[in-house]
């Protein structure tokens, strides 16, 4: 099911996971609402929450209703954009990447992160706190927690992380589970279900800071390269006008509540060739297909 805000009218019955507006004729048609995804990289519900203002935003920017879901799982997000059912969605770089393959779709902007003041971040690898590991190679035959399949934090940076370690995730671990959002992995580690598991650092601190997670139950053993931040993408269909309003209203948004509500800082242009290094990465550990 969709979780959905802001300009949304309820349906007579459940549309398929991911589906947006059903007029095939888009955003560009008088009276349509703009179709807006976004990766549940948490609990759909926070991702609800922390997202109904920017939709409010985006309606008033634009001058146009917003239709803004958070589907349950990161797949349906690109099922959704290349089925045609969004006109701009939020990505991960991972999913990001799956979706260029199968749909004509360009980033616009991406996030500056107000820890870095630039628009990486990095993953994170965490243990119990009281567990005997200490290095990310002693994971060898351990349990581990993934967030979702198609998480750029959650799934490929942390099969990275033990690849450059020595470790096939594939293989060389212990039982594996993907828990589907980064919320989740903590929550695994810190009860200990788990031996270890991979996330977002930043989402980790903020669960830390919240009490979500207790940060005396965890303790961090690696932490990844810089990743580019996630892109606000857009189907290559949209009119050329609405999508450039698109990206300055990401680029003029200076409203310090509304910034602090979407952990950022603010925004900036972001290319396509910015994850061309995720898509390498990400065929080489067999979390995606090749095309080419």
């Amino acid at each position: 099911m969709l979780a959905t805000v802001a300009g949304v009218t309820a349906g007579c019955g459940e549309r398929p996971e991911g589906a947006g507006a059903p007029s095939p004729q888009g955003a560009e048609e008088a009276g349509q609402p703009l179709r807006v995804g976004l990766v549940p990289n948490q609990e759909p519900d926070k991702v609800k929450a922390e997202y109904a203002a920017l939709g409010q935003y985006m309606e008033r920017q634009l001058g146009r209703k917003v239709e803004l879901t958070v589907p349950t799982g990161y797949p349906a997000v690109v099922e959704a954009m290349a089925n045609d059912k969004l006109d701009v969605a939020l990505f991960g770089g991972l999913t990001y990447v799956q979706a260029r393959q199968r749909a004509k779709v360009s980033p616009l902007v991406t996030d500056i992160n107000p820890e870095t003041g630039s628009t990486k971040y990095t993953a994170s690898v965490i243990v119990p706190a009281d567990s005997p590991v200490r290095r990310i190679e002693d994971l060898r035959g351990k349990t581990f927690a993934f967030g979702s399949v198609s998480s750029t934090s959650g799934s490929l940076y942390p099969a990275l992380m033990l690849r450059k370690a020595g470790i096939d995730y594939r293989s060389a671990l212990g039982r594996t589970t993907y828990t589907g959002g980064h919320d989740a992995t903590a929550a695994a580690v810190a009860s200990g279900k788990v031996d270890a598991g991979g996330l977002e650092g930043r989402i980790l601190r903020r669960l830390v800071k919240k009490g979500t997670v207790d940060g005396a139950k965890i303790r961090e053993i690696a932490v990844s390269d810089p990743i580019e931040g996630y892109p606000w993408v857009a189907r290559d269909g949209l009119d050329p006008k609405l999508r450039d309003e698109i990206a300055n209203l990401f680029l003029d948004l200076k409203d310090p509540r509304l910034l602090k509500l979407l952990n950022t800082k603010g925004y900036e242009r972001v290319q396509a060739s910015a994850y061309d290094s995720v898509e390498r990465d990400a065929t080489e550990l067999a979390l995606l297909t090749r095309t080419k």
